[in-house]
């Protein structure tokens, strides 16, 4: 029979025989928590989730196709508030017409950091990229950036890059989710793929992307580098700390470490096998926490 998703509503994979007892996962995901729309001054409404409280504030920028949940792991120790928002196209977002560019996903990252009084910030993949496009244009205005598997910013994007994205939303416009879920998968390492979280993720992506679907101008996005003249970088003024891995296709580890040399106060870390946060999420969050919560 031809392997299927997402889970069956009576749970996870289902295997002949005896085997594990363990709970499974097809129950309906958990609620999601509530977020609400910020009005920017560009008209652009930007889906934005807050939580803790007091200083310093840092803003989560997530990445292509990806979403709120996606971005909280990487904050839950650190300290003072915290601003999770959806990029255009993304999420409860506004999707104006496109083509789009960098410079737009700076502005709508500009406009949440304002709103909130950011101070950090960190910026995954895509968010990475507009995170650089930021401070390239404003070098002053984070005290502290993180850049997790920074996505190249010469306006040149891996193969594998582009029929992942073409690929997910061919499969939103079908309306399918056993093909959202086909899609999604990638996003999984191998070793997580047919376990309770592994289907609980699953899940919670197909449903998310199902109920606010992908705006197709995210293709228009690398028609241009993200950031023209990387030189620009050199002026932050403030600390960075910028990850990568080996092995990851998306995401090649000499981005990483470029980038990393044009920011002068950047430490590097290279992890050496890919899907950190799943294989090791808890040292990539303490790694994080430490770099910000140090005053």
């Amino acid at each position: 029979m031809r392997f299927r998703r997402p889970a069956p509503p009576d749970g996870g994979p289902r295997t002949p025989g005896p085997g594990p007892t363990a709970p499974r996962t097809g129950r309906p995901t958990l609620p999601a928590p509530v977020t609400h729309l910020l009005e920017t001054a560009s008209g652009v409404r930007i889906e934005q989730l807050v939580s803790g409280t007091g200083d310093p504030v840092t803003v989560f920028a997530h990445g292509l196709a990806g979403d709120i949940s996606g971005t909280r792991p990487l904050g839950s120790a650190v300290t003072g508030r915290r601003v999770f928002f959806h990029f255009r196209g993304h999420g409860r977002s506004s999707a104006p017409p496109g083509p789009w560019s960098f410079a737009d996903l700076a502005g709508d990252l500009h406009a949440v950091a304002e709103h909130a009084g950011a101070t950090r910030a960190v910026g995954v993949s895509m968010g990475a990229g507009a995170l650089c496009r930021l401070i390239a244009g404003d070098p002053g205005r984070f005290e502290r950036i993180v850049l997790y598997l920074p996505a190249p910013l010469d306006g040149v994007r891996p193969r594998a890059a582009e029929e992942r994205l073409t690929r997910l939303l061919t499969a939103i416009e079908s309306g399918e989710a056993a093909e959202v879920a086909e899609a999604v998968e990638p996003e999984l390492p191998p070793s997580v793929r047919d376990t309770p979280t592994g289907w609980s993720y699953l899940r919670h992506r197909v449903e998310q992307l199902q109920r606010d679907g992908l705006a197709p101008e995210l293709e228009t996005l690398w028609r241009a580098p993200a950031v023209a003249d990387l030189a620009a970088l050199r002026s932050y003024p403030g600390k960075a700390l910028v990850l990568g891995c080996l092995g990851d296709d998306l995401h090649p580890a000499a981005w990483a470490e470029r980038v990393a040399g044009l920011l002068p106060q950047a430490q590097l870390h290279v992890y050496d096998r890919p899907a950190v946060l799943w294989t090791n999420r808890r040292e990539l969050r303490d790694r994080i926490s430490t770099f910000l919560n140090t005053p």
